[in-house]
């Protein structure tokens, strides 16, 4: 099979799915190599970017998916009206953080990272596609797990979870500190 078969063909699939596909799916279509898969994708990748096209390949965690242009926006305004937004309050990108961050996460955990009832934050965030549930923890009550889903990266610009930013260990240090004098005045009152 030659090269601009293997190109035709991913870029076939992956039109078609509409959602990220897994290179090595993708490789077994093509009966490639995974590393030799990916490549292809990226080259792919360039000479979209190169040709000035309307579409884009996005790369998100081992995975591809075609997209259009982020440059076309106020284009696909115009065909399909006003497009979906997310307001996220101060309370939903403090839990979605959270979840980010140190996910898999129950909600009992947001709740005492946050100190308050995330239920609302939560089902906002999961109606937004922007965390799901990622399955059960094996202890009493059996609570769900939430992580990040592919919509998370694809808002906030990353590749990867390994791509967020990473606090200032200066930092970490001043919030312990400052939360443990929290703890002592309200021991105190």
């Amino acid at each position: 099979m030659e090269l601009s078969d293997k190109k035709a063909i991913l870029e076939g699939i992956l039109f078609t799915m509409g959602e990220s596909v897994e290179v090595e799916r993708l490789a077994a279509v093509i009966e490639e190599e995974k590393e030799v898969t990916r490549d292809i994708l990226l080259t792919m990748k360039e000479e979209y970017e190169r040709g000035k096209r309307g579409i884009a390949l996005l790369e998100l965690e081992g995975s591809f998916q075609m997209c259009t242009r982020s440059d076309m926006y106020e284009y696909l305004i115009k065909i399909a009206k006003t497009p979906r937004k997310y307001s996220l309050t101060d309370t939903l990108l403090e839990t979605l953080s959270i979840i980010a961050y140190k996910q898999p996460i129950t909600r009992i955990e947001i709740e005492k990272i946050r100190g308050v009832s995330c239920d609302h934050a939560v089902n906002r965030l999961l109606e937004f596609g922007l965390i799901n549930e990622l399955g059960r923890l094996d202890a009493p009550g059996r609570p769900l797990l939430f992580g990040t889903t592919e919509e998370f990266l694809r808002c906030f610009g990353v590749k990867s979870l390994a791509d967020l930013p990473q606090m200032n260990p200066v930092q970490i240090e001043e919030f312990k500190l400052q939360a443990e004098q929290e703890v002592k005045l309200s021991l105190d009152v």
